[in-house]
């Protein structure tokens, strides 16, 4: 009886093995969705388009700490190309914007909002029915007691940080 039951385990889990090895279940802790014949990227530089132009954003967004091609490199297994990629991204920065928010007693505003604006194409060269082309755009809000000047270096990562999550979110992740 007892050999008996340890067949039918043993069965029993070797089937289970062949069964769940049969299947192919692709799964990331990164939340990227990316198809097994996709194995490189290309990021083309964004060009700063924008009436206010902030001189070193083109670069950040691009290549910065939290820019597009080191998030796609931190959350994927893709290989960088310059340029031809299975992935490619392109666009160009369309607004970098400042505007008084939260407007109080006497016209004046408690803070302000610095809004930045990017105009990406997303093409992939392996299934183009998933190429698109869209804006997306990411704030922060800062105190009207301090001048852009004395808060930029620090809004504009965050607000970099923001837009490559929606771009990466948008592209590779397909949510």
């Amino acid at each position: 009886m007892k050999i008996r039951s340890l067949t039918l385990i043993l069965l029993s889990t070797l089937l289970a093995a062949v069964i769940f090895t049969a299947c192919k279940v692709s799964y990331s802790f990164t939340g990227a969705s990316i198809a097994p014949n996709v194995k490189t990227f290309s990021v083309y530089y964004f060009p700063n388009r924008a009436r206010l132009v902030n001189p070193n954003l083109s670069m950040e967004f691009t290549q910065g700490t939290y820019g597009l091609e080191n998030k796609i490199i931190k959350q994927t297994s893709l290989n960088q190309v310059q340029e031809n990629g299975d992935l490619e991204f392109s666009g160009q920065i369309t607004d970098y914007d400042v505007r008084p928010m939260n407007i109080s007693e006497g016209d004046l505003a408690a803070q302000n909002r610095l809004t930045i604006t990017v105009k990406v194409k997303f093409t992939n060269n392996k299934d183009h029915e998933q190429d698109w082309e869209k804006s997306f755009s990411a704030y922060e809000d800062f105190s009207s007691t301090s001048s852009l000047n004395a808060v930029e270096d620090g809004l504009v990562p965050e607000i970099v940080k923001k837009l490559t999550d929606d771009i990466f979110n948008a592209s590779i992740a397909n949510w």
